[in-house]
């Protein structure tokens, strides 16, 4: 978006204060930052930079033009108190740099908290009306009332490896747990096809009948890697036209072979980050992959997938704006099919105000957007934070599920586990255990209906279970199923009757 004109700052501009002497920092405080901003010729990427006593923070970074203003929006934590200056950078050192409307807003942990539960209370759940009534119609006071959720909407996923195939304890662990997953390794070119011309499926195929088997939709990830590292290794000497029919060999073969059996496909993996395919056969590489994909199977929707999106604030190169822009270039491209936004979301820590602008942005290109691989590095706030950035992401209403990257393995997992080797919750794993009783309610809904029959509750979206009893009476409704699903006006009420 690039306007002709800046929108006034946010917040009245906050605690910024123009000028050279800086302004004040709290301790321990949530920072969100907005900046409208415009060069003097071109084009140029500039990052927003905060300086405190004992730091430099990125806040986040746009690429401004000439001759309108584009909107930063970032946001950062800051653990010091004192001054803290805002600096505007780009490695572009022909252009000036014009800012306009800046605003800085700081809230604390409880402010936080508070929107997301009201976030969480508009785009996650719905309140529901039931009312008791006799077999004449007549409502039934003061009956007891208990609601149980069968199948949450929200979806939370955990990848999978070949370990889970000849793991009973792995399998009945993940599947109590589950419905949603993503295979770690065993989808990819390098796994499929070792050696030129010979393919081996065997694995991808048991997975992929061991996740239907459970009831568990399917990520595929993902036909091309851009990562020169983790091509097979016999393609890296191939001439541009071997290439070409490597790349459309594997393509109609992989995507054919799982045709209506997944739900997303990583088409192209990280290609802001790396560029091997657009190196070697050309800039459009990317945009023949999509569209190819589109055409092999319709169903399935291609997903861009990308790091440091939302985890790292100083990586310009998969910045949303970036990210913004690759969307815009498959499109000018020609690829007009459907298309979605994957974070894959490998944490060093939580940068809650900078992920909720991160998603923010990116939520402009009305996509789909998921979190395909979220994990957390070791360290003693692991669990801290991996709590943290599930209830940021939850509450965010442009994300529409969350898959874990936590498959587990003998010799440990990737960065995260859930488990020990004997299937026992980590901390990590209690974790994703309390959010899922918690976005699920675990423990139901229990209630009394008032003097016209009715009890209403806020429910999270999902499939659920009602019954109501008269302990005077001893009468009861049967089991009465009903789901609550998600409506642009969360003001309006889910109305339904039980005859007891």
């Amino acid at each position: 978006m690039c306007l002709a004109k800046p929108l006034r700052p946010q917040y009245d501009g906050g605690i910024v204060e123009p000028g050279t002497e800086g302004w004040i920092e709290g301790m321990d405080y949530f920072r969100r930052h907005e900046t409208w901003l415009q060069v003097s010729d071109g084009n140029a990427d500039i990052a927003a930079v905060f300086k405190t006593q004992n730091s430099y923070e990125t806040a986040g970074w746009v690429t401004a033009q000439k001759g309108c203003w584009s909107m930063l929006k970032g946001g950062f934590v800051v653990n010091d108190s004192g001054p803290a200056d805002l600096f505007f950078q780009s490695n572009n050192t022909k252009v000036d740099i014009w800012a306009s409307s800046i605003s800085l807003q700081p809230f604390t942990h409880e402010e936080w908290k508070s929107h997301q539960q009201q976030s969480i209370e508009k785009v996650r759940k719905r309140r529901v009306k039931l009312q008791a009534v006799d077999q004449h119609g007549r409502p039934i006071a003061n009956a007891t009332v208990s609601i149980k959720q069968r199948r949450p909407n929200f979806p939370l996923g955990c990848a999978i490896n070949q370990n889970i195939l000849r793991n009973s304890a792995y399998q009945n662990w993940w599947s109590s747990r589950f419905k949603y997953t993503v295979f770690e390794n065993e989808l990819k070119w390098y796994s499929n096809e070792r050696s030129r011309g010979s393919e081996d499926y065997s694995v991808s195929d048991a997975l992929v009948q061991f996740a239907r088997s459970r009831g568990a939709a399917i990520r595929g990830h993902n036909v091309f890697w851009n990562d020169p590292r983790y091509q097979p290794s016999w393609v890296g000497g191939l001439s541009t036209n071997d290439l070409w029919e490597a790349a459309n060999k594997r393509i109609y073969s992989v995507v054919g072979r799982y045709k209506g059996q997944l739900f997303h496909w990583d088409v192209v993996n990280e290609n802001l980050h790396y560029n091997f395919f657009e190196s070697k056969l050309g800039y459009n590489a990317s945009n023949v992959f999509y569209q190819k994909a589109n055409q092999i199977d319709s169903r399935t929707t291609p997903f861009l997938n990308e790091y440091n999106t939302i985890e790292e604030s100083k990586d310009g190169a998969s910045s949303p704006s970036k990210y913004l822009q690759k969307i815009n270039q498959l499109r000018n491209q020609g690829y007009n099919g459907p298309l979605g936004i994957g974070l894959e979301g490998h944490f060093s820590y939580a940068n809650l105000p900078y992920i909720r602008s991160a998603i923010d942005t990116l939520a402009t290109a009305k996509l789909p957007i998921w979190v395909t691989e979220l994990d957390v590095s070791a360290g003693p706030n692991q669990a801290n934070y991996l709590e943290q950035i599930l209830w940021e992401l939850h509450s965010h209403y442009a994300v529409q599920g969350i898959i874990l990257w936590a498959a587990w393995g003998p010799q440990g997992c990737y960065r995260m586990c859930l488990t020990d080797n004997n299937f026992r919750n980590l901390a990590t794993g209690n974790v994703v255990d309390k959010v899922r009783g918690q976005w699920g309610q675990a423990d139901g809904v229990q209630g009394t209906t008032d003097s016209e029959g009715l009890f209403e509750a806020s429910l999270y979206h999902g499939e659920y279970e009602a019954k109501i009893s008269h302990p005077k009476t001893n009468k009861f409704s049967n089991l009465k199923e009903f789901s609550v699903l998600p409506n642009k006006n969360a003001k309006d009420l889910f109305h339904l009757k039980i005859r007891v």
